[in-house]
């Protein structure tokens, strides 16, 4: 089978079908769906480590070993949790990690650099220079816990309940009562934005 084949055929499984072709033994098959399965997740684990860490190459090189340990770790993965919600669990606590080291803040890290615009058509460029000055106004105005839930819910997709054991939100509503209050503080931020504007 070609690699395009292979490619396609793997497209339309899900995650956890992926994550049943590599249980058991050993063999080529069971490699390339590790791949597959770890390769749809490359840009976005990347795109989570960069959100916490705020640097290009340690984000990459974050993202690397996030992906590397969930492939060395995949026969410890049993299935009873989504495969974005463990995975994203090996990125938190591997960002966590990195994030306690003194090497980190020795290096002068900007933790608020954003991530720039690639060129393009003006719409397109427009459309970026936009999400930006949110993604800036997400950082400044939100902590890092209604952060990292306001990600996972609307970019990742992750349920509520999953966000809530994913970053042992202990409120008693878990995760939603952290979405809730982060969307009324980003609300706020941006009326309190938008009066600046007019104002000046």
């Amino acid at each position: 089978m070609s690699l395009a084949a292979e490619r396609r055929a793997t497209a339309g499984l899900s995650d956890e079908q992926l994550w049943a072709l590599t249980q058991g033994e050993p063999s080529p098959l069971a490699r390339r769906a590790a791949t597959a399965l770890l390769g749809r997740y490359q840009e976005r684990v990347y795109r989570w480590c960069y959100g916490r860490v705020g640097e290009h190459e340690l984000a990459r090189d974050l993202a690397q070993d996030v992906l590397v340990n969930a492939y060395r770790g995949l026969a410890g993965f049993d299935g009873r949790a989504r495969f974005s919600t463990w995975l994203f669990a090996i990125a938190r606590n591997r960002c966590l990690n990195a994030l306690r080291s003194p090497a980190l803040f020795e290096e002068g890290l900007d933790l608020d650099a954003l991530p720039a615009a690639q060129g393009g058509q003006d719409d397109e460029f427009s459309g970026r220079e936009e999400e930006e000055r949110l993604l800036a106004l997400i950082r400044s105005a939100l902590p890092p816990l209604d952060q990292q839930v306001l990600w996972l819910r609307c970019v990742e997709k992750m349920p509520v309940d999953g966000i809530t054991r994913l970053l042992a939100i202990e409120e008693a509503s878990g995760a939603r009562a952290v979405l809730q209050r982060a969307r009324r503080r980003l609300r706020a931020a941006l009326a309190a934005e938008e009066g600046d504007e007019v104002r000046g």
